[in-house]
């Protein structure tokens, strides 16, 4: 019989098969708990250790590396088990021993040879743990980084753009578990009725507000509510969404002052935002809107009308189309309000994707930047005279959020657009609001009026 904790088992199985399939972490996760007897302590323990390995991937094995003569010659399966006792080491403050113990238990389990290489490693990793992060996080940006397991380069990025103490402020908030929020669907019911039944199960929900005043259908739940009897009717009504605020609120940001004749979302994905638009149509004018939806994967496509048609919500067309060029779709059609929701890096939603920082690379970055600029400039073909054109992200890098917007503004496609100032706490001219712990994600949205 095995002598690892089940949690550390599975933890091990979660972080082996989001490496070979290359797949976020926590979708791996839910989809082994799911099929798994563990009790609800090894479940916490199991998502703790899963997530905390995605989120420090980078710095687990600089340490390990560290401490070996040659990195390049520890196997895969040996280097995910190590990783999971070191981060229980240094980020976990695990009792040394005990970590040790079943570090080189869990390596043997995979490679009994190579069970003296991990006690030696960890060793190692937890008599120097009082050293760790290796230099002042004060003066020294390589410690920095290490102690909020970011890459240095994203470390530096959010100290220019932030300052020290709103870097640090960052990092640790995006180490931290995300907030839950939902989303009542006007199409399918009212906020008086999600409240007032959740609340006949004991679950409050507290309304949720920007700049003062009350996003409409937004309210933050505690973790608990998403698998009350109550969250699982509701979503299956299609009357209630799980949807991070700022999200929700960049699609009543998209929305224009009047009731647009038509609307053109590009980058509608699952659909998520396409729900929010129409779900808000409504509260504000009392009917959805003549609304177009295009996204670059047909397989989205498909998942968009099916949760359309769950959720209560009319589209009028869905092109499966590059938006790079969509003459050939759109047939040189023009639209009251379009929505830009652009490919990004995704920085500003770390809490629920932890690996993505590992994964993204400065290069990645400029390509993602000229890709939002070349669909900035082809929807902007597409808004009507004296329409609203929206741009967002779900990012902080100002190469995917401010500066797609000055460089489409100086250019021959943005000479017909003016900004409509969207004030947060982050900016007076663009919606970006911090990312603080407990807070809403950090997206960014510019709207723009045609002349």
């Amino acid at each position: 019989m095995s002598r690892v904790s089940p949690a550390r088992t599975m933890a091990l199985r979660v972080t082996a098969a989001a490496r070979e399939r290359d797949a976020f972490v926590g979708e791996v996760l839910d989809g082994q708990l799911s099929r798994s007897s563990l009790s609800p302590e090894d479940r916490a323990f199991t998502r703790a250790l899963s997530l905390g390995v995605a989120t420090t991937w980078g710095t687990l094995d600089e340490v390990i590396d560290r401490h070996l003569r040659s990195p390049s010659d520890v196997k895969p399966d040996v280097r995910d088990a190590l990783r999971i006792s070191v981060y229980e080491i240094l980020f976990m403050q695990k009792e040394p021993h005990a970590a040790v113990d079943q570090g080189v238990e869990l390596v043997r389990a995979v490679a009994p040879k190579a069970a003296g290489l991990a006690n030696a490693v960890l060793r190692k990793v937890s008599t120097g743990r009082a050293n760790f992060p290796y230099g002042n996080p004060s003066t020294d940006m390589a410690a920095f980084a290490r102690l909020y397991g970011f890459p240095h380069w994203i470390c530096h990025m959010l100290q220019d753009l932030y300052g020290h103490e709103g870097a640090e402020e960052f990092m640790r908030a995006s180490n931290q578990p995300a907030p839950l929020f939902f989303a009542v669907n006007a199409l399918r019911a009212s906020d008086e009725s999600v409240v007032g039944a959740f609340a006949k199960e004991g679950v409050e929900l507290a309304p949720v507000h920007f700049g003062g005043s009350p996003l409409p259908g937004c309210f933050r739940a505690p973790s608990k509510a998403v698998a009350t009897a109550t969250a699982r009717r509701l979503f299956a009504e299609g009357s209630l969404l799980v949807s991070d605020a700022a999200a929700q609120a960049v699609a009543l940001i998209a929305l224009p002052a009047n009731k647009p004749e038509s609307f053109l979302e590009i980058g509608s994905g699952r659909g998520t935002k396409t729900i929010l638009l129409q779900s808000g149509a409504r509260r504000r004018w009392g009917s959805q809107m003549a609304l177009t939806c295009v996204d670059s994967f047909d397989f989205k496509i498909g998942m968009l009308k099916e949760r359309a048609a769950a959720y209560g919500v009319n589209i009028a067309q869905a092109i499966g189309a590059d938006a790079r060029n969509l003459e050939g779709s759109l047939d040189g059609r023009r639209f009251d309000a379009v929505l830009v929701d652009a490919p990004c890096s995704g920085l500003g939603t770390l809490r629920r994707h932890p690996e993505i920082r590992w994964k993204l690379t400065r290069d990645k970055v400029g390509s993602l930047s000229n890709t939002a600029f070349s669909l900035l400039c082809e929807a902007s073909r597409h808004v009507a005279s004296g329409g609203q054109l929206t741009y967002s992200t779900c990012t902080v890098t100002r190469e995917e959020n401010d500066l797609v917007v000055k460089e489409f503004l100086e250019s021959r496609a943005g000479a017909d657009f003016a900004v409509v100032p969207t004030p947060s706490p982050a900016s007076d001219v663009y919606f970006a609001p911090y990312l603080v712990q407990g807070g809403c994600d950090a997206h960014f949205a510019c709207r723009l009026k045609r002349r």
